[in-house]
């Protein structure tokens, strides 16, 4: 029903001024076919990894396994639309998009079916008739409903259905007794046996391919196709698959006459009789509401190497046009995405653009989020991408003023610029609480401490208080001198940290040397002494107190380390 309306809607607007509305692909969003586009995408995957190596014939089997497994995914998909349906009362506008998705998936395994008979199992004469009467029976289900019911009544000759349906045997069967039952059936007719018995007769024409005889149960067959296979089975059984195309268009004039015109699915299953793989793929396209049918098929043609003269008209490869537009529509939904990164990769040529295009476009709305991109970019060693998505969410994380987190970002970009901004922003905080936040990711930075000398400082200056809290003193000293007089202390952080001496200054045992201590008092003279901020220290009176009490402190402690190295060298 849909490919009839798509056909009509076409040929409506020919030669009128139209607008067209280019909308992403919608059927991405529908919860009934996410079974559909999750399951097909393992199997994709795991044809794309098969060995190449493998046998011609051994390949073959597995491509038609493939072929099967696509078929299957599509019915578990209308056979849940239909068990979702009988759960709940569907309201009309419901109801007829469940009508169009069922007419869809139906439409798409018909077609599937038929081109995994002819190119990919490549059935040849004898055996493609019985494929043929699979493809039917699978698809046109009311001959097996009519038997069911006539060989469940109380007398099935009596019924009325029983001279529709005749009877049913295999191809080899029927191959065996043809010439025999051609031979008697034409002598009965001619002799007039079944003459008195109008239902005998009509049988008897059937067996000998009279097409007027099979036309006048056309009711029974209800598409071309189905008069297409019956017509083979009677007149002849061993067709090859390129005296198909003849049968096909004549049986398709004859059931459908001169008044009727092709619908789309009829022009389709033409082309694939007639071999036209282009044209299959082509008319597939622009018929089927999304790009699932055609990525996935062509891709299966492709492996069976079928394709390698049609890539030059979509200017490349066909194959790959088709899955590029395929996991383009996939990166627009907000949990499938994941699937078009696959795609992607088996597309030698664009598929890594793509890819690098797309990622950058996903919203990162949360921090799991962000890192399965992350890990997906890593992965394929896409670095700019990698220091793009760290740069976004460090950037949010600092807005919402999660200090950790933006820092850990920063590093994980490699920015130097930003991870100095993120280290002083820690150290503003340091000083305005008096303690640090997110201990556990500052004691853990490692080598990663190197990327810049603030986030260095940071490090050093933690391993300082830890030190220090251990009661590891001496260590403590060592390094709370080494940040100033190595310059790896910002130059505003030197009352800071000379305000951290204090404490040591005034232990009972004495910390630090002599050395150490005119060290200090260097370090605090160049901070007073107009080199580097005299005017905050003339108008703040806080400030000055701290300056004095520092002076007082390592003078005691000069004289202290005095009196203990002189006794020392003395002794």
């Amino acid at each position: 029903a849909y490919l009839q309306e798509r056909g009509t809607k076409r040929g409506a607007s020919t030669g009128a001024a139209c607008v067209f509305v280019v909308r992403r692909d919608q059927d991405i969003y529908m919860e009934t076919l996410r079974k559909l586009f999750n399951e097909s995408h393992g199997i994709f995957v795991g044809l794309q990894r098969c060995e190449e190596e493998r046998a011609a014939r051994a390949r073959n089997a597995q491509l038609v396994q493939v072929s099967k497994n696509y078929r299957s995914v599509i019915r578990a998909c209308m056979e849940d639309m239909h068990q979702a349906a009988s759960k709940s009362v569907l309201s009309g506008q419901r109801f007829s998009a469940f009508f169009f998705q069922v007419s869809i998936l139906s439409a798409m395994e018909l077609i599937w079916n038929l081109c995994e008979i002819l190119f990919v199992e490549a059935a040849p004469a004898g055996p493609l008739l019985l494929r043929l009467l699979d493809w039917v029976q699978l698809h046109i289900c009311d001959v097996d409903n009519m038997v069911r019911e006539v060989l469940s009544s109380e007398n099935p000759s009596k019924h009325k259905l029983f001279w529709n349906l005749g009877n049913t045997q295999t191809l080899t069967e029927m191959e065996l007794k043809w010439q025999h039952w051609h031979e008697e059936c034409q002598r009965y007719l001619q002799d007039g046996t079944f003459a008195s018995n109008s239902h005998m007769e009509s049988i008897c024409k059937i067996l000998l391919g009279d097409e007027n005889a099979i036309l006048e149960k056309k009711e029974l067959m209800t598409t071309w196709y189905h008069f297409l296979v019956t017509r083979l089975l009677y007149s002849h059984p061993t067709v090859k698959p390129m005296e198909l195309r003849f049968y096909a268009q004549s049986s398709m004039d004859m059931f459908l006459g001169e008044e009727s015109s092709p619908e789309p699915l009829d022009t389709i299953l033409m082309a694939a009789f007639e071999f036209e793989l282009h044209q299959v793929i082509k008319e597939c396209s622009v018929a089927l509401s999304n790009w699932w049918f055609v990525a996935h098929l062509t891709d299966l043609l492709d492996h069976c190497k079928l394709l390698q003269s049609h890539n030059l008209y979509f200017g490349s490869n066909m194959r790959e046009f088709l899955l590029l537009e395929y996991a383009s529509g996939l990166f627009s939904h907000h949990s499938l995405w994941q699937l078009g990164v696959d795609y992607f990769d088996h597309c030698p040529e664009y598929g890594r653009v793509y890819l690098e295009l797309h990622i950058e476009r996903i919203p990162l709305n949360t921090e799991q989020k962000a890192l399965k991109v992350l890990r997906i970019c890593e992965q394929r060693q896409m670095h700019e991408q990698v220091r793009s998505i760290c740069k976004i969410m460090a950037m949010k994380a600092l807005r919402n003023n999660r200090l950790g987190s933006a820092l850990s970002w920063s590093i994980r970009a490699k920015d130097a610029a930003f991870a100095t901004l993120i280290s002083d922003r820690f150290l503003k905080d340091y000083c305005e609480r008096g303690c640090f936040s997110d201990l556990d990711l500052i004691d853990n930075l490692g080598p990663s401490m190197l990327l810049s000398d603030r986030l260095t400082f940071l490090g050093k200056y933690r391993e300082f208080h830890r030190l220090y809290g251990e009661k590891r003193f001496s260590e403590a000293a060592r390094l709370l001198l080494m940040l100033m007089t190595a310059h790896i202390a910002p130059c505003s952080f030197w009352m800071t940290l000379l305000t951290d001496a204090l404490p040591l200054l005034e232990q009972k045992e004495v910390i630090f040397s002599a050395e150490q201590t005119y060290e200090l008092m260097r370090c605090l003279e160049d901070l007073t002494a107009g080199k580097l901020d005299r005017q905050k220290f003339q108008d703040d009176d806080v400030e000055t107190m701290k300056v004095e009490m520092l002076r007082l402190a390592l003078a005691r402690n000069l004289a202290r380390v005095i009196v203990k190295e002189g006794t020392l060298e003395g002794s």
